[in-house]
Order: C-alpha cells, then structure tokens, then sequence
C-alpha cells in the first residue's frame, strides 16, 4: 500500500555504447588526460613555488587557466575541460593530497578512458545521441524514453568496452512493508542468516572459476581473463541486486551488523570475504531503503554470536578455533542456537536498545571475567587440590 509520494530520486543508468565509436572515444580519452595531467601539474607548482607563499587552486581557478584551451583539441570541448577541472578539484580535497597521480594514455598502466559532460552536451537525435559533433548509439535506447539526465560520463572497462553513464530523475513512491522488522548476519559460508530463520547460502562467484581464471592465464590469455573476472563480478552483483530488493520489499526495519569486509580482507580469508560482497550488499540495501521508506540501521556487531538471544548470557564458541561450531548450547538457559541465526537476532535485539552517550549505561548481557581473576581462580583451585 503506498502511503507518500516522494521527490524523484536519482539513479545512474549504464548503457553499453556500440562499437563503431570506440576509436573516436579512445581519441578523445587521450584529451582528457592531457587536461588533467595539465590541471594536476600546475595544481602543485603553485602549491609549491620558488618564493612567496603557494595558493590552493580551486576548479573556478583552474578554468581560468584553460580558457581557450578547446582550440587544442578536436573532441573535447569546453564544457569538458571544465567538468574535467571540477573532477580533479574535488577528489585532490577528497584524498588531501597536492598531486594526484597521473592519467596515462598509453603503455601496459594505461589508465581506463573517462570523458565527463554537462547534461546540455549530450543531445537525442532519432534512436542515436550526439556528443561533440559525434553521433553515438547505445543499448537498450528504451531507459532513454522520457528520462531528463544531468552531468554524466563514458566510462571504459578493463576489456575496452565504453559505457554511457547518465545520473536520471526517476519518481518513486514510499510504502509499508508487509513484515516489521529484520535483523542481519554476514557470513562466510552463508552469505546472509536473518533473525527470521532464513538463510542464503554463498555461491562463491569466484571460487567456481578459480581454475578456470588460473587456466586462461597460464595459457597467456589475458583478454579472456579480463571477461572471465567481469563475468563473476556481473553475477555476484545481480545475486546481491535480487536478495536486497527482496529484503526491502519484505521488511520495514532493517538491521545490519557492522562487518568490516577492508579489515577482513588483510587476513587469510581474504578471497571468500571478496566473493561475498558484503560492502555492497550494505550499500545496497542503505540506497534501496532510503528510496522506499524503509529504515536501514547498521549497529555494532561485538560478541552477537557469543550472546545467548534468549538469557543475554555469554555462553557461545569463542575464538578461530571454534569457528567450526555452528550449533551450540546455552549452559545458562539450555536452549540451542544456530550460530549465524542467533548472531541475527542479538543484531535486531542491537537495533532496538538505545545508543550509550556516557558509556556508562549497564548492559543486559553478563560481563565476561578478566583475565586476572581467571589467574586467580585456577591458583586457588591448584592450592586446594595439593592440600
């Protein structure tokens, strides 16, 4: 049932461009990089000059700087190199950083091809678009129908294929979900266990095409390596797409633990955590929810598969060595537990507490004994034994 209409959110259609433009488009990616290797050497010389003190150029300077400068180039025009200059502008305050690394047009570190726009560039004519004097054709032109763009992009892949990257209003409408509340568990082996009960199993993308992709290389294919890697990234996104929507059609508020997949790919198990996806299945779930009206709420994660769900006592596996314990038993209230089930709901039990602001707030689950008093105890229990 919906119940609000909202504003029009914006999403980002990516619509493959046919082949007959990519050398224009591998011409004109060549520009572009002289632009931001011009941008990204003056940036620092005035950062850093002979004498006097230096001056942060802003994108509004940097223009003044390459005004004119579209007679140089035969495909790019000004309106790019302005949009070129606002990139650089941003992602130099984004990282802190005086110089950026460079665009290399050329050699085994080419860098991938980018040509940015403004939304006036990129103009309808019949069933093909027109950029610059050049006449491009896309498919699926039916996403086009009716859709009023902003500043967008050509993006090339690792293969050499050129997308259109166009930022549309698309109207959406808030409404209720059918069931209350979830709370979520990322794993390894499952990708995702709920506080319901249910469970998606991972599919490991690329665990099934290791040998391949291994295969390919020895063989000194590296084209075909290239597709085989877009392949599994393709199928990985589209199995996180489906599950999400279903998540967000499904429940009204959502919980998700606070996993870092950065911190766990610097560890052994650095290819399963990379082939779940985690980072984007929040992310996914973090956009889908705002668009419908749901409420996404990612909470601390620390000892939910330890913590009993029904007494709040910690009486669960501990440790790598008991990552192999999927099942246990609470020796407080003798209730059973999945692992991954239970971890889900001390998560929506996360979501529903209060957030601490003085850390001093008591906490319902049972403190765990400190290492000393442990000492101690196992002292005492050694002195009573010999006497």
């Amino acid at each position: 049932m919906n119940i609000s209409s909202s504003p029009p959110c914006v999403r980002t259609l990516r619509l493959k461009v046919k082949s007959e433009a990519y050398s224009w488009l591998n011409a004109a990616a060549m520009e572009v990089n002289q632009v931001w290797n011009y941008s990204n050497e003056t940036s620092f010389k005035a950062l850093n000059p002979f004498s006097g003190q230096g001056k942060w150029l802003s994108a509004f300077d940097l223009d003044k700087l390459t005004a004119g400068a579209s007679k140089c180039f035969e495909r790019i025009g000004a309106d790019t190199i302005q949009r070129v200059n606002a990139e650089f502008a941003t992602r130099r305050k984004q990282f802190k950083k005086a110089k950026l690394r460079w665009r290399v047009s050329s050699g085994p570190r080419r860098s991938l091809g980018w040509i940015p726009f403004k939304a006036l560039q990129l103009k309808r004519k019949g069933k093909s678009l027109r950029f610059s004097g050049k006449a491009f054709r896309v498919f699926q032109q039916d996403f086009l129908k009716d859709a009023t763009w902003k500043c967008g992009c050509f993006t090339q892949d690792t293969i050499g294929d050129w997308w259109l990257c166009l930022p549309v209003e698309i109207p959406i409408e808030h409404s209720v979900a059918p069931c209350w509340k979830v709370g979520l568990d990322l794993g390894l082996k499952r990708t995702v266990a709920t506080s319901d009960g249910a469970r998606i199993e991972a599919d490991q993308f690329y665990r099934k095409n290791e040998l391949k992709i291994a295969q390919t290389q020895r063989r000194g294919h590296k084209r075909q390596v290239k597709r085989i890697h877009r392949k599994v990234a393709r199928r990985r996104k589209d199995a996180l797409h489906k599950y999400s929507r279903k998540i967000v059609n499904q429940y009204q508020h959502i919980v998700i633990g606070d996993v870092s997949s950065s911190k766990l790919a610097k560890t052994w198990m650095a290819k399963s955590v990379y082939d779940a996806g985690w980072g984007m299945l929040k992310a996914q779930l973090l956009y889908k929810g705002q668009q419908a009206g749901r409420s996404v709420q990612i909470v601390n994660e620390r000892n939910t598969t330890r913590t009993c769900s029904s007494c709040r006592s910690l009486t669960g596996p501990k440790g790598l060595y008991m990552l192999d314990v999927r099942v246990w038993m609470c020796t407080e209230c003798g209730v059973t537990h999945d692992r991954d089930v239970n971890a889900a709901r001390n998560i929506l039990f996360a979501g529903r507490c209060p957030v601490s602001v003085s850390g001093n707030e008591s906490s319902n689950a049972v403190a765990e004994p400190s290492q000393t008093y442990s000492r101690c105890e196992a002292g005492i229990s050694e002195l009573r034994l010999a006497a």
